[in-house]
Formats: C-alpha cells, structure tokens, sequence
C-alpha cells in the first residue's frame, strides 16, 4: 500500500514492536479536514466539543490554530494509517491555567484516538500509542511534565490515562471563552498529571 503521507515531515518518528511506525505529523488543517472531521462528527468524540460542525469549520478551527504559538494540532500515522489527533498547548496560554498551579516545562495534551478498526487498533494498541506521545513530549520536546483535562464524564479516558502511570489531580471547572474565532463552552474536567521521571525513569 502507497503511504499517502510519506512526502510530508514527521515531528517525531518511532518503530512500536508489533504495531508499525508511527509517525507525528503538522496536522495540515485543509488536507487533513476529511479525516479529522470524520472523527470528531461521531458520537463517541462528543467530548471533543465539535458535533455538529461542517468539515469547512474544522478546517478553519485548525488553520487559526495554526496562527497560534502557543498550541499545535499534529496527525498521528501508523505506517501510513491515520491513528490519532493530538493536541499540545502551553498550560500558561490556556484556561486550564485558571485552575491549577502551572509549574515550569508542563505541557498540555488533548487526544483524539481514530475509531475503533483504524488506524492500527488491537490489544496493547492504546497503551503504545500514548507511549510514543509522550516519547515526543516529554523526551522530544523536552518537557517535565505532561497535563490533560479530559471531562469528567469521560471515565473511559480518565481510565486509560491513570492506566498509563497519569496521576489524578483535581476535579475542576474551566471556564467559559468567548473569543472573535473560538468559544469554549464552561467545562468540568479531571486534571491528570505525567512526570517525565515517571514516564521514563532514570
């Protein structure tokens, strides 16, 4: 099979032993619009806020995004298979700042997995996807710490994150945004936290 992202660069590159190379690729908000759409439209991803949108609204979200600094939209391959969205953000640039205490190399992620029968899912698969992202996190990147905020009513999520070594912080409230391109409505999330030491001990 032609991999259809083989011209485009990877931020980060890694062989995962049974699954494949993943690779974390610039999300490209026009190009990747289809795909990303057709993820975040289902029922399953209500929690990542953009039901009901059309394709040509998520493409605009990421281009503004694209403007950003301070926050990043990247698409995760699987030899060749889109596998997930993620999200990385500066937690001092972003509302959760409101309602923690944002220590010095903390780095926020928000992730959208592709659904189940994509993108290279089977047993072990979640585990070593999230592995890999915090490979280019934390090691990559070079950060202390990583932060997520799934809702509160996401227990599948919160599960999976404590599951991979995450420790459960507070519950919290982050609130509402109203900006000229973004709205974010109030939000009841579970913060989480991963130290990089924990994640990849000495």
């Amino acid at each position: 099979m032609t991999d259809p992202y083989a011209d485009r660069t990877a931020v980060h590159e890694q062989v995962v032993d049974g699954f494949g190379t993943v690779r974390v690729l610039p999300l490209d908000a026009k190009g990747d619009a289809e795909v990303v759409h057709g993820w975040v439209s289902q029922e399953r991803a209500a929690f990542w806020g953009m039901n009901g949108l059309t394709q040509d609204d998520v493409a605009g979200i990421y281009a503004h995004m694209d403007t950003l600094d301070t926050h990043h939209a990247y698409l995760v391959v699987t030899d060749g298979v889109p596998a997930a969205l993620l999200q990385t953000y500066e937690p001092e640039a972003d509302r959760v700042s409101e309602c923690y205490d944002v220590q010095p190399g903390d780095i926020g992620v928000h992730l959208l997995l592709a659904p189940a029968g994509e993108g290279g899912a089977r047993g072990g698969w979640t585990a070593a996807l999230i592995a890999v992202l915090a490979a280019y996190v934390l090691v990559t990147l070079d950060r202390q710490r990583v932060v997520v905020d799934p809702d509160v009513r996401n227990e599948k999520a919160i599960d999976r994150f404590l599951r991979q070594g995450f420790v459960a912080g507070p519950k919290v409230v982050l609130p509402e945004v109203n900006l000229p391109d973004v709205h974010l409505p109030e939000k009841h999330a579970q913060l989480a936290f991963l130290p990089r030491a924990v994640a990849f001990p000495a």
